[in-house]
């Protein structure tokens, strides 16, 4: 994919797994590569990689929850690149267990990685791609935040929070040229160990998802996506908002809802929606279709 020449990308998490293949599949792509993660070895060792391959990188070791860590680290990459064109939010961690056995500790030590660390790296390289009117970021969410599950309120949580971020930045970088995405990605890597087949496991790896991540960065990318992808299989995930009804004053009830639910929850007319004042516009135009009332301010 063109698009990647003289582009500066930033990995994060990327000494093992998903980051190690995004952050070979961008080198490969052209894109210059910033190798971040906790371990300082392990992001050397993907750069060394990269530039064996004949790419360019450097590694720039981080803990995406320390802002100090974060913004040293893109300063480096602006440094030595001169700025920085695309950021692949990847870093996360797990700490599974039942909501009824799992610790506040357990409970914000996910969302400290997987949101506040998003946060810092996306803060850190947002005033210099608005300079530049041209950026990319991709957030990684995962089924796990979108339909749940079980043992994951932790992970879940921070994952869905990434829907969150993107739709606000997608909204404030738009004029600016800055596309914001997220990968729902599912693949074998070590946080997924021992919770796979070894079957599931060949299909579920990591260089099936990194395409998903090269089209969302790219020039071409579109903004505001949620893009699945594991086992060479892509999807696109929407949220949608059925149509709405309009209960007039006696059937606004708990058993006025309850009546009309079926009506509520029909899908003859969902769609998606660009930002939350447009529920509100729509919600006041039901009504004020329903009741007869003129909201142009004419006779």
């Amino acid at each position: 994919m063109s698009g990647f020449a003289n582009r500066t990308a930033i990995v994060t998490g990327a000494g093992a797994g998903l980051g190690r293949s995004h952050a070979l599949g961008l080198a490969r792509a052209g894109a210059r590569v910033v190798v971040s993660d906790v371990d300082a070895e392990a992001a050397r060792a993907v750069a060394v990689e990269i530039e064996r391959e004949g790419g360019k990188a450097i590694a720039a070791a981080a803990d995406v929850s320390n802002p100090t860590q974060v913004q040293e680290a893109v300063a480096r990459a602006q440094a030595i690149f001169g700025g920085v064109d695309i950021l692949v939010n990847n870093a996360g961690i797990l700490r599974d267990r039942s909501f009824a056995k799992m610790s506040l500790e357990e409970f914000e030590l996910v969302l400290k990685i997987h949101v506040t660390g998003s946060f810092n790296f996306s803060k850190a390289v947002w005033e210099g791609m608005r300079e530049a009117r041209y950026g990319r970021i991709v957030f990684t969410s995962s089924a796990s935040g979108i339909y749940g599950n079980f043992g994951q309120a932790n992970y879940g949580a921070a994952k869905a929070a990434m829907i969150g971020l993107m739709n606000v930045l997608h909204i404030e970088g738009e004029k600016y040229g800055i596309h914001v995405n997220t990968l729902a990605p599912t693949a074998a890597t070590q946080m997924t160990a021992g919770l796979i087949s070894e079957e599931a496991a060949a299909l579920l790896a990591p260089e099936t998802v990194t395409p998903a991540v090269l089209y969302l960065a790219s020039e071409n990318a579109p903004s505001r996506v949620i893009l699945g992808a594991g086992a060479g299989v892509y999807a696109l995930t929407r949220i949608e908002e059925t149509e709405g009804v309009f209960l007039p004053e006696s059937e606004r009830t708990p058993e006025g809802i309850a009546r009309h639910f079926n009506e509520i929850a029909s899908r003859s007319k969902a769609r998606t929606l660009d930002g939350a004042f447009d529920q509100t516009s729509k919600f006041v135009s039901i009504a004020a279709h329903a009741l007869n009332i003129d909201l142009s301010g004419k006779a």
